[in-house]
Parts: structure tokens; C-alpha cells; sequence
């Protein structure tokens, strides 16, 4: 199998919701983000998985590498911690693919991972605790952060410079479409700790993309 991470940076995807024909209803929110692990896979290549046949494994690991990478650079905040959070998700895939049943997507099951194992990271560096101060922030609706679109580098120190709690949540919920009562559950919280990270958290992330960059100092005399 596959054991080096991605090196070239991931792209930064647009936080605010996909266009109604990559999405879903949501009675919560109206439409759902489009997850980039949502990759159907065939039946038979689940199968041949099950029987440990290692290039099924090394098929799976192509898929989803970049989305889990993607999906722990985005909570953990930094790459080689996002490394380690990839790896030990495949290595969990590997050793529980028996324990998927079928009843829900396969991408579902494999994000769900991933999302735990960066959580746990947090929460054992005791960074899950990391959000924005509710007096500091005052609440700005549930709306979307400004479209990544922008510059891609710009949102990455952007989403960085923002508490780990609250990043996670932002991503949880705008890229990955997770509810409030799904992302407090995963997150040890209430859906109001969820909502109003969201909240502060959409209004943080645009006054950081706002900022006027800072022009490099000239060298000429």
C-alpha cells in the first residue's frame, strides 16, 4: 500500500454551499454541501477488500486519499499532523472493512473515520476546547463564509489562524454537510456550542480574508 501523504497542497474548496445540483434537502438548512468523499465504489471492489486482496486496498486508498488528507488538514490545521490522520485512517479501513455492512455509502463510513481520528487528535493535544470567545464575537447568522475562490493560500491562513474547535466546526459544517446535533455529538458539545462557532466563526474567517495582504518590503534602494 501507498504510505506516502500528499505533498503538493490540497485545494481549497469553497466553504459557502454547492449549487443545488451537487447537493441534497436538508429540512435543517436547505441544501447539503456535496462531500468530496461521496465516491461511489463498486460492490465487487468492496468484496474483493473484504477477502484482504491488497490491490482492492490499494484502489480505496487512491480514491480517498486526497479527501481525508484534505479533511484532517482542515481540522488538525497542520500537514504532518493531517499525515498521520490519513494513515491511521487507512490503517482503521483495513482492519474494520469487515465490520461495514452495507447499510449506508462506503464514503460515509470511511469520512466518518476520518473525522474521528482528527477530532481525537485534538482532543488529545487538548485543542478541541480552542473556540472563539462568545463576548469577543457577536453572533452573524447562519451565513455562509465568503467563497474560496478568492486565493486558496489566503484561505488556508485564513482557516488557520482560527481556533481549532471553531475550524472544525466551519468545516464540518459548510464542506462536509454535518448538522448541528451531529457535529455537537462528535465534538462532546451542544448543536448551540455548533451553531454559534458557525456563526462567530463565518464572521471571523471573512474579516480575515478582508484584511489587506501586507506588500513585501522593496529591495530595491
Amino acid at each position: 500500500m501507498v504510505t506516502e501523504p500528499p505533498h503538493a497542497a490540497p485545494p481549497a474548496p469553497c466553504l459557502a454551499p454547492v449549487p443545488a445540483r451537487n447537493a441534497v434537502a436538508s429540512p435543517e438548512s436547505g441544501p447539503v454541501p456535496r462531500s468530496s468523499f461521496a465516491i461511489e465504489v463498486p460492490d465487487v471492489l468492496l468484496a474483493r477488500a473484504r477477502r484482504g486482496e491488497r490491490a482492492a486496498f490499494e484502489q480505496l486508498y487512491r480514491w480517498f486519499e486526497r479527501p481525508a488528507f484534505t479533511l484532517a488538514l482542515r481540522i488538525c490545521g497542520d500537514r504532518e499532523e493531517a499525515s498521520e490522520v490519513l494513515q491511521d485512517t487507512m490503517l482503521k479501513m483495513i482492519d474494520r472493512i469487515g465490520e461495514f455492512r452495507g447499510s449506508s455509502p462506503f464514503w460515509g463510513w470511511l469520512r466518518q473515520i476520518a473525522v474521528n481520528e482528527a477530532l481525537m487528535r485534538l482532543r488529545r493535544r487538548r485543542r478541541l476546547g480552542e473556540a472563539l470567545d462568545i463576548d469577543a464575537h457577536e453572533p452573524a447568522g447562519e451565513q455562509p463564509p465568503p467563497s474560496a475562490a478568492a486565493d486558496a493560500a489566503q484561505l488556508q491562513r485564513a482557516l488557520a489562524a482560527l481556533p481549532a474547535a471553531t475550524r472544525s466546526v466551519l468545516w464540518l459544517y459548510h464542506a462536509e454537510g454535518y448538522t448541528h446535533e451531529e457535529i455537537g455529538a462528535l465534538m462532546q458539545r451542544t448543536p448551540s456550542f455548533s451553531k454559534s462557532q458557525l456563526a462567530r466563526g463565518s464572521r471571523r474567517l471573512r474579516e480575515l480574508l478582508d484584511a489587506p495582504a501586507v506588500a513585501p518590503e522593496s529591495t530595491h534602494a
